[in-house]
């Protein structure tokens, strides 16, 4: 089978998202592109999933950080850019995703959004709604182990011991 010429080939963008979840939260790449493509089938129709053509060509999740690189078709990058914040959870995990940018090339996703140093989470007790509790840091975000769950808090919500 012969390969089509450039001009009729398709056209692709590379979309570079940042991924935060609670420090015990799980995420692998599968269940990432199962709840991509969910958002995209429930936001916009089974013909608009497939007009995307979304999937995942790189995915980096640890100490409750990771980073992805989505592959659309270069006239839907503002659907995929919707579906994307579509999802809140993922295997039933809650997530928070951040699209640091789009390029042309992978290359260039990587180079220009992907690549930074890791930041370190580090366990404390702070002072939070008046008694001591177990949180952990990682820069200026606070994960505070509440009797509910965890708790989102700043600097300014706790105090130090």
């Amino acid at each position: 089978m012969k390969h089509l010429p450039k001009h009729l080939r398709p056209r692709w963008r590379y979309l570079a998202v940042g991924i935060e979840a609670w420090p015990d939260a799980d995420v692998d790449r599968r269940a990432f592109q199962r709840a991509l493509w969910f958002a995209a089938g429930n936001l916009l129709g089974d013909v608009g999933s497939a007009a995307l053509d979304s999937s995942l060509l790189h995915f980096r999740f640890d100490d409750s950080e990771g980073d992805a690189v989505v592959r659309v078709r270069r006239d839907a990058v503002e659907q995929c850019r919707a579906a994307l914040a579509a999802i809140d959870e993922v295997d039933g995990q809650p997530v928070g995703l951040r699209i640091r940018g789009t390029s042309g090339t992978v290359r260039a996703c990587e180079e220009k959004y992907i690549r930074r140093p890791p930041e370190r989470s580090k366990e404390r007790t702070v002072a939070f709604a008046d008694t001591e509790r177990p949180a952990v840091v990682r820069g200026d975000r606070i994960d505070v182990v509440d009797s509910d769950g965890r708790v989102g808090a700043t600097a300014l919500d706790i105090r130090d011991n």
